[in-house]
Order: C-alpha cells, then sequence, then structure tokens
C-alpha cells in the first residue's frame, strides 16, 4: 500500500476526523488506487495514531461507498464504476440548481467577479493539463451559489456526493473535454450579471448536462483505447 512518504503525524486529540480527512483525501486523489488492499496497522503506523480512529475511520468510508470490505478477509479502496457517474451527475444537476434559486437574490457583483476569477484559474489549470487544480477550481466555482444558498443541509448532501464525482473524474480526466466547461461556465456568470433567473437556472442544467456527456464520451473512448 502505497502511503505517502513523510506524513505528517496527527495529534492524538484531532485523530479521529484527521485520519478520515486523509485518508479519504488519498482515496479521491487516486493515491490509494481502486481495488487496493487497506491495512489498518500500516495507515496508523504511517500517521502516528492507534488502530482506533484508522479503524473508525475506514468504517465511515465504507459508509461512503469507498471502500469495500470482506469480513475478516480483506478491506481495499473501493472499485471505481462510471456508470455511477450517471446518477450522480443527475442529483448533483437538480440539487444545484435548486441551491441557485435561494442564492440568486443573495448574490453581489463581488460575487460575480469571483467567478470570474475562478474560471480564469480553471482555465489555466486545463491548459497546464494540471487535473487536479482543474477539478478544485471547477469545485470552488459551483461552491460560490452553494455557499450564498444559505442550506447547510443542502451544501453537505453536495459536498459528499462530489467526493463520489470528484474521484471518476479524476480517473477519466481529459482538458480537451474541460475547455467546454469553461464556456458554460461564462454563459452562468453573464446570465447571473444579468439578472436573469430562468435563464441562470438553464445555464447551469446545460452544464452538467454537458458535464454527464463528456464523461460518457470520455469513458467510451478510454475503453476503446484499452480494447
Amino acid at each position: 500500500m502505497p502511503i505517502p512518504h513523510q506524513v505528517k503525524k496527527l495529534k492524538r486529540s484531532l485523530a479521529r476526523e484527521e485520519v478520515y480527512e486523509q485518508v479519504r483525501g488519498w482515496i479521491v486523489e487516486g493515491i490509494l488506487k481502486p481495488g487496493e488492499m487497506v491495512r489498518d496497522m500500516e495507515l496508523a503506523e504511517s500517521l502516528g495514531v492507534s488502530r482506533t480512529p484508522v479503524r473508525e475511520a475506514l468504517r465511515r468510508l465504507e459508509d461512503e461507498g469507498l471502500i469495500e470490505t470482506a469480513k475478516h478477509k480483506w478491506t481495499r479502496v473501493a472499485l471505481l464504476d462510471p456508470q455511477q457517474a450517471d446518477e450522480l451527475y443527475g442529483i448533483v444537476q437538480r440539487l444545484e440548481a435548486y441551491a441557485l434559486e435561494l442564492a440568486q437574490p443573495k448574490l453581489t457583483q463581488a460575487d460575480f467577479t469571483i467567478l470570474e476569477a475562478i474560471n480564469a484559474k480553471l482555465s489555466e489549470a486545463i491548459e497546464r493539463h494540471d487535473a487536479k487544480a482543474a477539478l478544485e477550481a471547477d469545485n470552488a466555482f459551483h461552491q460560490i451559489w452553494i455557499d450564498r444558498s444559505g442550506n447547510q443541509e443542502l451544501a453537505q448532501i453536495l459536498a459528499d456526493l462530489k467526493v463520489k464525482l470528484r474521484r471518476l473524474e479524476l480517473a477519466h480526466f481529459d482538458s480537451k473535454d474541460a475547455v467546454e466547461s469553461v464556456k458554460e461556465h461564462s454563459f452562468i456568470i453573464q446570465s447571473l450579471r444579468a439578472g436573469n433567473s430562468s435563464k441562470a437556472l438553464r445555464a447551469i442544467q446545460s452544464n452538467w448536462e454537458g458535464a454527464t456527456d463528456r464523461f460518457a464520451q470520455r469513458v467510451r473512448r478510454q475503453e476503446a483505447t484499452r480494447a
């Protein structure tokens, strides 16, 4: 199990949550790869904690579908299922549209400026073929109106869903396709600046539908290459 070298040892008082966040991050970013066996003792030694918070973290990750276990046999990183993306994209699209409905009356010119700056960062990351930075920028863009919605339950549900989506997107990233997202984001900003609620909602829907289609096309291309 290739745990990164020189992992910062965790403070015992914060170990439970930090172990969970660290291991989840390794899984989402592909450091711990799909199907890879996970050993609680090895993780505990690397992070400088007891096995208890590691086991608790692995149970939480299993509940989230990021870890799979066969009782008394093995624990491994969950395999990727590209078909799951279809389900996730559809749910996220509808929840984000609701978040935007709640947020629109609260969005300011300063928010629009931030959205433009984030979209520029996304474009730069795509030009560098930096998948991680591109996906972080994309998530930050959408997070603006999720935060402005003021609905913490909605924000948490979306955050949990997007962890699974990000793992799939990192594994199937293609900078050529991602350029379309920058264009779609620009149209979202334009609609929001104009105060056109219905147009902005259609733009959000179009962005997520485009992401769904592009992901499916990438998976098909990669499968054809492996065949």
